[in-house]
């Protein structure tokens, strides 16, 4: 993991060869950063990484499954799941880069798709557990915007990271509670920016109200409290 990866992670949750993380980097976007990753213990140090995938999802989304997880709407739903055996995901995301920003960036695919990104948050077998996935493939932009995939069943890359319920939590509130700092930080700065911007604004702005004042002040004085003026001496030759 690089120096930045490790400033910005909030938090990890691993599992058998793989992990999640969640990460700081895209907030100013509106962003939650997950990195879904896979690796190989028996591989040389520095090439053990065998999948990254790399998930975006709206702040918006985040904050709303946060909120399902506070009122235990979430907990409801995936005890629903294990009730019904239903393999359908409780949350879906999708998301990835159009073939013309590949391009633009120089990293288009041979087959000239666009690159589809994919989550979903599922019920796991095992009671009070979820699996968070991860996929990656081909895909086509259609006309809103939106990245649709095109893999079916046979993602280029997938990982499914098994965790608690507990876990789960770990995982939402540590990356709301370290959004929530952040805005606040942010709004704080915006806040002092503009009061220094103001600052000298506002000092200009008093001293051309004083100017008047002052003046005004002194025509008004009695002339014993007014400024003597330097008499005017005459020549010897203009007093006769």
């Amino acid at each position: 993991m690089t120096d930045d990866r490790n400033r910005y992670q909030i938090t990890r949750i691993d599992a058998k060869n793989c992990f999640v993380e969640s990460l700081s980097d895209t907030f100013s976007y509106g962003k939650a950063h997950l990195t879904f990753c896979t690796y190989d213990k028996s591989r040389p140090e520095g090439q053990r990484m065998t999948t990254n995938i790399q998930i975006y999802i709206d702040i918006a989304d985040w904050l709303e499954l946060c909120r399902m997880l506070d009122s235990g709407e979430l907990r409801a739903a995936i005890a629903a799941q294990n009730r019904s055996g239903s393999r359908d995901p409780i949350k879906e995301w999708l998301g990835g880069t159009s073939a013309k920003k590949l391009a633009k960036l120089g990293k288009p695919r041979e087959d000239g798709k666009s690159l589809s990104r994919t989550a979903q948050l599922y019920a796991a077998r095992n009671v009070g557990s979820v699996l968070f996935a991860a996929s990656s493939g081909p895909g086509e932009e259609n006309a809103t915007g939106l990245i649709v995939p095109k893999f079916g069943k046979n993602p280029e890359q997938h990982v499914a990271v098994s965790m608690t319920l507990d876990n789960l939590s770990k995982l939402l509130l540590l990356t709301r509670i370290h959004y929530t700092a952040w805005l606040t930080a942010a709004y704080m700065r915006q806040d002092s920016s503009s009061r220094e911007q103001a600052a000298p604004a506002a000092s200009a702005h008093s001293r051309t109200e004083r100017m008047p004042q002052q003046q005004a002040a002194r025509q008004t004085q009695p002339r014993s409290l007014q400024t003597p003026s330097k008499p005017t001496i005459q020549s010897p030759v203009a007093m006769f």
